[in-house]
Formats: C-alpha cells, structure tokens, sequence
C-alpha cells in the first residue's frame, strides 16, 4: 500500500513538474521579438514580383556603423567557426530576396529565385551579395562559394531612421530602386526587368 501511494505521489509531481515547465516555456514565447519581423513587397515591369524579408533591430542609441555594423567583414567567432562574415542586412534569420522573374541587378542579370541578402559595409561603396542559400540564421554560415552576384554600390547620407527599413523609390515602368535604410544611412539598388 505504502509503494502504491508512494508511486502515485511521483507521478503526480512528476506530472505537476512537467506542466509547469512547458508553463514557462510558453511564457517566455510569448514576449515580442527586440527586432520584430517585416517584408516588403514591390511589382515592376508586368508580373516581376520582389519581396523582401528581414528583421528590424533599433538604433536604440547605439552607434551602427563601423561599431555594432563593422566596416569590412565582421571577425570570426564561435558561430561563425572563427571566419570572417558579412553582415546579415537585418537581424535573427537571413535577410532575403525573392524575384519572381529574371532581374537586371545594377545592370547584371540575376535569375528568378530567393536569394540571402548579405552586405559588406564600408564608408562609401558596399558590396551586396546575392547568395544561392537563403536559409542561414544570419550571415555566420555565409561562403563565397554560394554567391550568385556581387554588385558594389554607393551608400548615401539620409534622414534618421530608428529601426532598420527596406523599400522601394524612384518607381518606373521597368525598374525600382530597392533601399535599405537605418540610421543615418540609405543604401540603393538599382532592379530593373530583363528586356
């Protein structure tokens, strides 16, 4: 009898332990992301479709470029395996990339598809990088081999943008200037459809 009751009781906080945990845990989910996700979303030309997705972390009086944003590739850490990477254009996942056509990047052809968007920053001209895998958790596993376009453009003074932002300007029929701005900072690219 004694066994049975003993038995029953660690079953029971067992049972109690194992609630409160996924209790906890679902508390914890349930708090907002610090850089929330966003896309942006633009048609040019008829039926090319670009859509943007990232995550918007804030300035939050910190001092992005050059300090939290290196300029050049970031140094090498334990998620990186100690390799140099570029920057992920956002925060948490892979900033990405999808075209639902064929695209002119800054005059080069790039195919349909979803690319990860990955950027080296420095004080005046920044490569972006088109990579064939979308699907990291930042830029920390990023590698040359994957690259599908590289494209250098200039980055330009702008108006202060608290949290990280992508859009669209200069709309014509066959082309659109993608933008990445935050802070005081607004990087174009030039998206045209192919002819």
């Amino acid at each position: 009898m004694k066994s049975n009751i003993f038995s029953n009781s660690f079953i029971l906080l067992f049972s109690f332990i194992l609630l409160m945990s996924f209790t906890v845990e679902a508390q914890q989910n349930d708090k907002p992301r610090p850089s929330p996700k966003a896309s942006v979303f633009q048609e040019i030309g008829i039926d090319t479709d670009i859509t943007i997705a990232f995550s918007r972390p804030g300035v939050k009086g910190r001092k992005i470029w050059g300090e939290l944003v290196p300029f050049g590739l970031a140094p090498g850490n334990q998620y990186s395996k100690n390799n140099p990477y570029p920057w992920r254009g956002g925060a948490n996942e892979n900033t990405t990339i999808d075209f639902s056509k064929d695209v002119m990047v800054e005059g080069n052809k790039l195919p349909a598809g979803k690319y990860g968007l990955h950027f080296i920053p420095s004080e005046k001209e920044w490569t972006i990088i088109f990579s064939k895998n979308s699907t990291l958790w930042g830029s920390y596993q990023y590698t040359k081999e994957e690259d599908a376009l590289r494209v250098t453009v200039k980055a330009l003074k702008a108006p202060f943008q608290e949290w990280l932002t992508y859009g669209f300007d200069n709309l014509t029929d066959s082309s659109a200037i993608a933008f990445l701005h935050w802070e005081e900072l607004k990087v174009p690219l030039k998206i045209s459809v192919v002819k």
